[in-house]
C-alpha cells in the first residue's frame, strides 16, 4: 500500500477492499493489513484480481473518488466512477490543447526533454561503470551535444522543431547503443533501429519492451481519466493510443532500452531464444518471451526514488505517476508537466 498524490496504490495480490464508516479497509485472507481514512483521498488504484465490495464502489462514485482496477501485469481493467464531473473537464482540457498545436507544444517539449535527458545520464553511466570498455570520448562528445539539445528543447514553441530535435538526439544515441553491449556480441550487435520487421535479435527485443511499456503507459492514462489515443506530440491517428507513446518517450531509455541491455549483459537471453524467419525478420520464441515476461515484471517491482516527489516506489508505478502529475498539470494544478529525470 501507498499514498502518492492523494492516491492510495495497492500493489499486494490478493486484497480485498472493503468500506467502514467513511475508511477504506485492506483485507487478505479475513486479515485487516490496513485502514485509511477516505476523505482526503482523490483517488484508488488497485492491482490484482480480488476486488472491493459494492459498499466500497458506491461510496467512491458518491464521493468521487475513482476507483480503477488493474491486473497484477498491470493490464486496465475497469474504472469505478460517480456522475461525470472532472473527467468530462480533464478530457475536454486535453482535447483542446490538442488542437492547438503551439499549446501542444508546450507539454510535448517537456516530454522530450526527460527523454534526452534520461539519455544523456544512460550514456554517463556507462561510462562511468565501464570506462575501458567503450569509446569514452565519443560518450562524453555526444553526452555534451545532448545537453545543447536539451538547451533548444527548453525554448522550442514548435512541434515540428521539436520533433526534429528528437530526431536528432535519437540518432546520436543510437550511434552509442552497440557498445553499450557488453556481453554476446557475436550474437547480439546494434547497428540501426528496424521495426516493421525487426531484423536482429536487439531490434526484435527493443520492439517487444517497447511494446510492453506502451500498454503500461494506456492502462495508466485510462487509470487517471485521460483519453490515451489523443496526444499532444504523436497527433491522432486512428487505432493508436497517441499519449501514451507520448508519455512513454522520456521512460523509452531509462525502462525498455536499460531492461533490455541487462537481459543480454547478463546472459538471461541467448541466440537459441531467437529465429529467423524467411522474410528476414527476427521473432522470439515463446520459452523467450516467457523469460522476457517474468524479467519485466520482477523490473517492475525493483525500487527507485522518484525525482519529482523524493518517495520510494516501485519502477511499475512510474506510469501512474507520471499520468498523474500530467492530469494534475491539465487541471492546472502544477505550473508545467514534470517529466521523469533519472540519474
Amino acid at each position: 500500500m501507498k499514498k502518492l498524490l492523494n492516491t492510495l496504490f495497492v500493489t499486494q495480490p490478493d486484497v480485498y477492499l472493503s468500506l467502514d464508516g467513511d475508511n477504506i479497509v485492506l483485507l487478505k485472507d479475513k486479515e485487516r493489513l490496513g485502514r485509511l481514512p477516505l476523505h482526503n483521498l482523490e483517488s484508488i488504484v488497485t492491482f490484482g484480481y480480488t476486488g472491493a465490495s459494492p459498499g466500497l464502489m458506491g461510496y467512491c462514485a458518491e464521493k468521487g473518488i475513482a476507483l480503477s482496477f488493474f491486473t497484477m501485469n498491470g493490464r486496465f481493467s475497469a474504472r469505478v466512477i460517480g456522475p461525470s464531473k472532472g473527467n468530462v473537464v480533464l478530457r475536454k482540457k486535453q482535447y483542446r490543447i490538442s488542437e492547438v498545436e503551439a499549446h501542444s507544444a508546450t507539454i510535448a517539449r517537456n516530454f522530450i526533454f526527460g527523454k534526452i535527458y534520461n539519455s544523456k545520464w544512460i550514456i554517463e553511466r556507462v561510462t562511468r561503470d565501464n570506462p575501458l570498455r567503450v569509446n569514452v570520448l565519443q560518450f562524453k562528445e555526444i553526452s555534451q551535444l545532448l545537453s545543447s539539445i536539451m538547451l533548444e528543447v527548453r525554448k522550442c514553441e514548435d512541434l515540428e522543431r521539436l520533433r526534429g530535435l528528437e530526431g536528432h538526439a535519437a540518432r546520436s544515441y543510437n550511434q552509442l547503443f552497440n557498445q553499450m553491449i557488453l556481453q554476446q556480441k557475436e550474437s547480439f550487435y546494434f547497428h540501426t533501429r528496424s521495426r516493421r520487421p525487426p531484423l536482429d535479435n536487439v531490434n526484435a527485443m527493443l520492439s517487444f519492451a517497447y511494446t510492453l511499456l506502451a500498454n503500461e503507459c494506456t492502462a495508466a492514462l485510462e487509470g487517471v481519466g485521460l483519453d490515451a489515443y489523443v496526444g499532444f506530440l504523436h497527433r491522432d491517428r486512428p487505432g493508436r493510443a497517441s499519449l501514451a507513446l507520448d508519455l512513454m518517450e522520456e521512460l523509452r531509455g531509462v525502462f525498455a532500452d536499460r531492461f533490455v541491455l541487462s537481459l543480454i549483459n547478463k546472459k538471461i537471453v541467448s541466440e537459441s531464444d531467437f529465429v529467423r524467419k524467411e522474410s528476414g525478420a527476427v521473432i522470439m520464441t515463446d520459452i523467450a518471451r516467457k523469460k522476457f515476461l517474468t524479467a519485466w515484471q520482477n523490473k517492475k517491482q525493483e525500487k527507485i526514488t522518484h525525482p519529482y516527489l523524493g518517495e520510494k516506489i516501485t519502477w511499475g508505478l512510474v506510469p501512474h505517476v507520471q499520468s498523474l502529475l500530467l492530469a494534475r498539470y491539465l487541471r492546472n494544478d502544477l505550473d508545467e508537466y514534470p517529466p521523469f529525470l533519472w540519474k
